[in-house]
């Protein structure tokens, strides 16, 4: 199982190329395609800019990229724009440790509230994140589908 105090903090262009592995060549999001018809946001985001304006920590295994998680400072609360964990790497507690890794970040920069969103598609994640005391705050329709905002107060 990762320990998640230990995730590596990487350089802008390291996490670009990682955040492309992972989304890209070794297939992380493309599961996601037939349930939601199409590429996931991720999959299409532009991580050049990404890396530049947000912090994006990842979590190595054994000298291996194992999942990585890319937070945005918001004024009021932190917001995890995208968790993602190597499909072979599944199942081993990583997506799990990376949130609470940013739950700590959040709660270190003062803040009392950690926000992000999914597709409601995903059911799994939606119900990943619920176990680990998100709550749901808001549904919107657009034309990408139902984005589901959860939320979780810090203590």
């Amino acid at each position: 199982m990762f320990d998640s105090s230990e995730p590596l903090v990487v350089t802008a262009f390291r996490a670009f190329v990682a955040l492309h592995i992972l989304a890209g060549s070794i297939g992380l999001l493309s599961f996601w395609v037939p349930v939601i018809g199409r590429e996931p946001k991720p999959m299409t985001a532009n991580y050049d800019t990404a890396v530049k304006l947000n912090r994006v920590d990842m979590a190595m295994i054994d000298g291996e990229l194992a999942g990585l998680i890319e937070t945005i400072d918001r004024s009021d609360h932190l917001l995890i724009e995208n968790v993602a964990v190597a499909s072979r790497r599944h199942r081993q507690g990583i997506g799990r440790a990376l949130i609470a890794y940013a739950e700590g970040v959040a709660k270190a920069a003062g803040y009392r509230e950690v926000r992000l969103y999914t597709n409601q598609r995903f059911e799994a994640n939606v119900q990943f994140y619920l176990k680990l005391g998100y709550a749901i705050d808001r549904e919107e329709t657009s034309e990408l589908g139902v984005t589901v905002y959860m939320s979780k107060r810090l203590t």
